[in-house]
């Protein structure tokens, strides 16, 4: 099955380049392009392309504008294209919120060069956003009473490392059968720490669980969401806003403090080390051989360690089994696992690698996520 994509750049050299190296991929066709926002709405409507690729600042009608409207008149898979800014990163973040799927650093530099690692990496980030399930995320809860918040960080200076996405079969290859969720409840009791991992879907899941916490909610929080390290201080700052509990980028040399999540910065890994009960951040370079920078396996794994019996670890919507060997030695530990379940997640990846290893101990909505973390930690 051919996956066919519309793109929506007002860039002629850009919609050039991309069509170029999709039609070449074999089995993604571009089958139109528009020039600006409105454009691709309508285009959207007449061509019914599996994929739509967007850009966040066109005339006319820009991205987010853009993919709102798509949302309301037929859902449609979409990835966006941003710039390495904090302003690129507070957009794509809007964007997702609107209802995009992904998204992808825009470098025109980059996409100038034909490289066979660029052209991978849209081919498999295309081929994943096809097989997402752009109906599946509720709309955001409520928003709480905001506390102030601090003023936003700069953004990093450092460029974040190319993450090459996991190749995952064509949408018309079958999935495994998903593990159905078995509505047990583990007992409600004391952890030391919660670990929250995910991927593709996770801003705005991570969002919605995070946001139904209270201000006194009794244990520190880690994140580990795979993101660029340009975007992670804005997605920090971003949950930071709309939460009752205190949400920050993750420093070296941390201390975790009931009702603070914590977030890995992008393009490194963020490990937990206990000091005579206490737990303290440790944030190191990225490693080359690893895909993912953050890595759910390098931090929960650190937890297994550092908390043995004492931490929930809980998996999010997101491609790739990143996360399922971190679990793994969590649960070896004695620990608790929970993983989101096939319905509401944007992609049933990460959590489908963690239930059909046996690991979880409960599957549950993403509705579900934030009110069981309120009632099952103590």
């Amino acid at each position: 099955m051919t996956v066919s994509v519309l793109v929506v750049d007002d860039s002629g050299f850009f919609r050039k380049r991309l069509t170029e190296i999709l039609n070449a991929s074999g089995n993604i066709k571009v089958v139109g392009v528009a020039t600006n926002g409105r454009e691709g709405v309508e285009l959207a409507e007449r061509l019914k392309p599996d994929v739509i690729t967007m850009d966040y600042e066109m005339p006319v009608l820009d991205g987010i504008s853009a993919v709102k409207e798509i949302m309301k008149r037929r859902p449609t898979p979409v990835l966006m294209f941003s710039s390495l800014t904090y302003e690129g990163a507070r957009v794509t973040l809007d964007a997702l919120e609107a209802g995009a799927v992904d998204f992808l650093p825009k470098n025109f530099e980059e996409i100038a060069r034909d490289t066979s690692q660029l052209q991978k990496i849209l081919k498999d980030r295309i081929l994943d956003v096809a097989r997402s399930r752009p109906g599946a995320r509720t709309a955001p809860a409520p928003e709480p009473a905001r506390r102030p918040a601090p003023a936003s960080p700069a953004a990093r200076p450092s460029a974040p490392a190319s993450r090459p996405a996991p190749a995952t079969p064509s949408p018309s290859q079958p999935e495994p059968a998903a593990p159905r969720a078995s509505g047990k409840r583990t007992p409600s009791k004391h952890y030391n720490v919660v670990g929250i991992g995910t991927s593709t879907g996770g801003p705005i899941a991570l969002q919605k669980v995070l946001m139904a916490l209270p201000a006194n909610f009794p244990a520190p929080l880690v994140l580990v969401q795979h993101m660029p390290a340009s975007f992670t201080p804005a997605f920090a700052d971003r949950l930071n806003k709309l939460c009752q509990i205190e949400v920050r980028q993750a420093e070296d040399g941390d201390m975790l403090r009931p009702g603070v999540a914590l977030l890995a910065p992008g393009g490194k890994q963020m490990m937990i080390e206990n000091r005579g009960g206490q737990g303290r951040v440790r944030i190191l370079p990225g490693d080359d051989r690893l895909n993912y920078k953050p890595c759910v396996d390098v931090t929960f794994g650190s937890l297994a360690r550092s908390f043995p019996g004492k931490t929930l670890g809980v998996i999010l919507t997101g491609m790739g089994a990143d996360g399922k060997e971190g679990c793994r030695l969590m649960k070896q530990s004695g620990s608790v696992i929970w993983s989101q379940d096939e319905k509401s997640s944007v992609i049933y990846g990460m959590p489908m690698a963690v239930a059909k290893a046996g690991l979880s101990d409960e599957i549950l909505s993403l509705e579900e996520v934030g009110p069981r973390l309120v009632e099952g930690v103590s």
